[in-house]
């Protein structure tokens, strides 16, 4: 109940009138029967932007920290996601992230639409990187189509690090459905899966224009935590003393 009353009484009517989301092929979204939704990544609002233009539910996973905030903050963080359906996925991978990926199979077994970023985080710096392959399991395991979906301009709107968003027209776009049938029976071959994951980013880089860069973005956002963190002279701290040589 509280996914529907936020998306069309209390939040959604006014979303639409302030942001005026600008859609395109959103026929390619099936008006019934599962299907997977894939995404790319640019900012926090992809998640409530391009659900609010479908009618159907989409249910997503997301990152487990976004239900364990502390605080009010944290408290309607975690109510905002727990109302719009979406499930905690522990990003520690193992068994944990494979239950999250149980939980989106058993959504679309009961003929919904499962939502997922292939890229697994959100973009560092805009360019599209490449895929986990978990959406691919998910087509594979389940049978259902993938419609790419990219965001074109959420990362203007609300870049990272930014609470507030920008007033300016969102724009939305979705592509055709891909159909893996081919592949059936193949489920848990890894290089199926890659093949089935990179068709995906490249639908997603056709439809959106952005540079596609083939390594994982958290892999990006790991290497530039490192060149930010704090020396001992940014600090203000004093360098430890050179060796004395025997």
């Amino acid at each position: 109940m509280l996914y529907w009353l936020l998306k069309y009484i209390l939040l959604g009517p006014w979303l639409r009138l302030i942001w005026r989301p600008q859609v395109e092929g959103r026929d390619n979204v099936p008006g019934s029967g599962p299907a997977i939704i894939a995404s790319n990544h640019l900012s926090f609002s992809d998640s409530i932007f391009m659900p609010l233009m479908v009618k159907r539910k989409v249910t997503f996973v997301a990152k487990a920290e976004y239900f364990t905030g502390k605080g009010i903050k944290g408290w309607l963080v975690k109510m905002f996601f727990v109302g719009t359906g979406t499930i905690p996925v522990d990003r520690s991978g193992g068994r944990a992230a494979q239950a999250a990926l149980d939980t989106q199979l058993r959504v679309l077994r009961e003929g919904n639409l499962a939502g997922i970023y292939p890229e697994g985080t959100r973009s560092p710096d805009g360019r599209l990187y490449r895929g986990k392959t978990g959406v691919a399991r998910l087509a594979l395991e389940s049978g259902a189509p993938v419609i790419p979906v990219v965001m074109l301009n959420a990362d203007e709107i609300q870049p990272p690090g930014k609470i507030i968003p920008k007033i300016q027209r969102v724009k939305i776009r979705f592509g055709h459905p891909l159909d893996f049938s081919r592949y059936a029976g193949m489920a848990g071959d890894r290089f199926v899966e890659r093949a089935i994951t990179d068709e995906i980013m490249y639908e997603l880089m056709e439809l959106s224009g952005r540079e596609y860069v083939d390594i994982y973005a958290q892999k990006v956002k790991t290497q530039q935590a490192k060149v930010a963190a704090p020396t001992p002279t940014d600090t203000g701290a004093e360098p430890p003393p050179a060796p004395v040589a025997a």
